[in-house]
């Protein structure tokens, strides 16, 4: 109850700033579920070009999966900054983990359910993005409204954010032959043979 009244107060003395990062963190959320569901097929769409591939999902792995939540609320809140964020010193930092949060929370779910079904299902996937959507934008939600930790250095989360692009980027073409970047469907890793529009047109254009 104590606590109750104490998040009470907090809202109604900043109860303005509160409630448009509210809405925006709404809105981002709806927006990402829903640019993330079309996002799955604008590689197939896109007859398969590699710079599109950069971006969304080359094949079905776990690992190019996370492009769904990354690629939407990179583009959502990159908007959102220049609207709001910059009002914010810590709004760079908060989005940054709250991206990296979100898809930890996608990972840690559907490895979980799986190792204990022994398989997965469409509908525990869809659960398992929503989880992880809603986990990113409450994340980063929590961290803007707590303005004791507006130090949180920008900087520190503009380079999680290059990692991570980076990482996408690279991973794309040259992924790690583990599980997690391995297609269940083709048992190929990153951009299947069959595809290939492919890198090699790269040296042509």
């Amino acid at each position: 109850m104590p606590i109750f009244r104490i998040r009470s107060i907090q809202f109604s003395e900043r109860g303005v700033n509160v409630e448009k990062i509210a809405i925006w963190e709404i809105t981002g959320f709806i927006f990402t579920v829903i640019a993330g569901t079309l996002l799955h097929f604008v590689y197939n769409w896109s007859g398969h070009k590699w710079i599109v591939g950069i971006f969304s999902p080359v094949n079905e792995s776990t690992w190019e999966h996370l492009k769904l939540l990354f690629t939407p609320m990179l583009l959502y809140s990159t908007v959102e900054y220049f609207v709001i964020g910059k009002d914010y010193p810590n709004f760079i930092f908060a989005k940054s983990f709250g991206i990296a949060f979100g898809m930890l929370v996608i990972l840690i779910a559907f490895y979980t359910y799986t190792g204990i079904i022994g398989s997965n299902f469409l509908w525990a996937d869809i659960l398992t993005f929503l989880l992880g959507v809603a986990a990113a934008y409450f994340y980063s939600w929590r961290v803007i409204y707590e303005t004791d930790i507006g130090t949180s250095p920008d900087f520190i989360g503009a380079i999680l954010l290059l990692l991570l692009t980076l990482c996408f980027v690279l991973f794309t073409f040259t992924p790690p032959h583990i599980g997690m970047f391995l297609d269940p469907v083709s048992k190929e890793y990153g951009i299947p043979k069959n595809r290939a529009n492919s890198v090699s047109k790269i040296h042509e254009e």
